[in-house]
């Protein structure tokens, strides 16, 4: 079981650890098994001095906040001064040096988080899968050792795997279409995506202005609101368990189930069967919007065009230093025209009222987070057709929510020793504190099962 948050901190408060102890630990499996392909950079030295730095003001009685001491790795395209931002790619190796470190970077640092280093992650963001061509792909803790491993999702793919293997207590990511769910729930972990206005963007390297957001992958729902409360400068007070009993909760019965395998299947049908029994009420409908969705993406959406502003300059000169398959991918922002992304503006405010007008009668939306266990890394490697058929449908329920400008948290719904499955509860924007309380309580419930 993955030491949470809160275990650490008490570990810490009664004196049984200390915050250099905790990143020495957190230091030393950096270097070890997937660490290499986990971290673009480990940063030892100032890590450690944060680390001393915290145990000294504990020992006054100045402990800053319940993050005070604990190791948090962060994605590898925030900034941080003094070094370049990669982004998870050569392309940007020889890039000036931030001057700046990101104001999320800052808020947890003065919130008292010791930062071990900045994750790999697909190229640029641009991949639900986590391969990474330049840096390696760290693999899933599931089947590790078998037939070369699976894949972690992406794109957070090595925040994912700095928790799962004791590298970091929690880490942070980005949610362009499900970056920070997509690998907590093929991992066994809890991703949140809050509603992207409440985290600020400041010093963050960008997939999609539209659709970026940041969040944390935890071993807790209570893990990630603590670090929610950071990273937005919100407080709430204590995480309190929403009642289950009356919860309206709707599943879509179009789109979101397509393609799911027998793994998922029974984990879904599973957690539905807990909630109805603990006084759910579980709407299935048609939810048309979400067929609607690919259409209207159909020329490549914010992503592409928003990834082509960024990436045209170098793309001009560089193409060849891309990942062939990101590379591909924002090049297709180029034929998107100022007409399309216009239409595009209108089209999204449309569907959104069309959701929030079905939702009006329910609390949440509820859905598995990927239809589908996390494929091999061989496989996913050897085939284009296999790559972007897989990354297709591992995007396509959490990019929903970033389309609808909502909030989303995936829980691990599986049994011990079963492939990881995540089950994602969301809604609308503004619902943040409401969506952590439900799902505080759900995964009570799925605990308990």
């Amino acid at each position: 079981m993955t030491t949470t948050l809160t275990q650490a901190a008490e570990r810490l408060a009664q004196g049984q650890t200390s915050a250099t102890q905790l990143a020495e630990q957190a230091l030393e499996r950096a270097t070890q098994g997937e660490g290499p392909r986990v971290f673009t950079r480990v940063l030892r030295e100032q890590a450690l001095a944060e680390a001393r730095a915290s145990d000294v003001l504990r020992a006054a009685g100045l402990a800053r906040s319940p993050l005070e001491g604990l190791p948090i790795s962060v994605k590898d395209l925030f900034d941080i001064a003094g070094y370049p931002t990669l982004g998870g790619s050569r392309l940007l190796a020889d890039a000036a040096p931030a001057t700046q470190t990101a104001e999320v970077v800052q808020r947890l640092r003065r919130a008292g988080a010791v930062i071990v280093g900045t994750t790999n992650m697909t190229e640029f963001a641009y991949s639900g899968l986590g391969l990474n061509p330049h840096y390696g792909t760290p693999r899933n803790p599931w089947q590790r050792d078998i037939d070369g491993g699976r894949i972690p999702g992406g794109s957070s793919s090595g925040a994912a795997i700095s928790v799962t293997d004791g590298m970091a207590l929690a880490a942070i990511g980005s949610d362009t279409g499900g970056s920070v769910r997509i690998p907590s729930a093929l991992c066994g972990l809890t991703g949140f995506k809050p509603t992207a206005r409440r985290v600020s963007m400041q010093g963050v390297l960008p997939l999609s202005a539209n659709l970026d957001s940041i969040g944390p992958l935890a071993p807790s729902v209570r893990c990630c609101a603590a670090l929610d409360a950071v990273l937005s400068g919100e407080v709430h007070g204590e995480l309190r368990a929403a009642s289950l009993q009356g919860l309206r909760l709707l599943t879509p019965t179009n789109v979101v189930l397509d393609g799911m395998d027998s793994t998922v299947a029974a984990a879904w049908q599973r957690a539905l069967s807990l909630l109805s029994a603990a006084g759910a009420q579980i709407t299935e409908a048609v939810v048309q919007p979400f067929s609607e969705l690919a259409q209207i993406n159909a020329k490549g959406g914010f992503t592409a065009a928003e990834a082509w502003a960024w990436h045209r300059h170098y793309i001009a000169d560089r193409l060849s230093e891309y990942d062939p398959r990101v590379g591909t991918r924002i090049l297709r922002g180029k034929d998107i025209s100022a007409a399309d992304y216009i239409e595009l503006l209108a089209r999204r405010q449309q569907w959104i009222a069309q959701v929030e007008a079905q939702m009006a009668d329910h609390d949440l939306l509820v859905m598995p987070t990927v239809p589908v266990i996390a494929p091999k890394i061989a496989e996913l490697q050897a085939s284009d057709e296999a790559y972007f058929a897989a990354n297709g449908l591992i995007l396509r329920n959490p990019t929903l929510i970033n389309f609808l400008d909502g909030c989303a948290v995936s829980l691990p719904c599986h049994r011990a020793g079963e492939a990881p499955v995540g089950l994602s509860l969301a809604g609308t924007a503004g619902q943040d504190q409401r969506l952590l309380s439900v799902a505080l309580a759900v995964e009570t419930l799925l605990a308990q099962a």
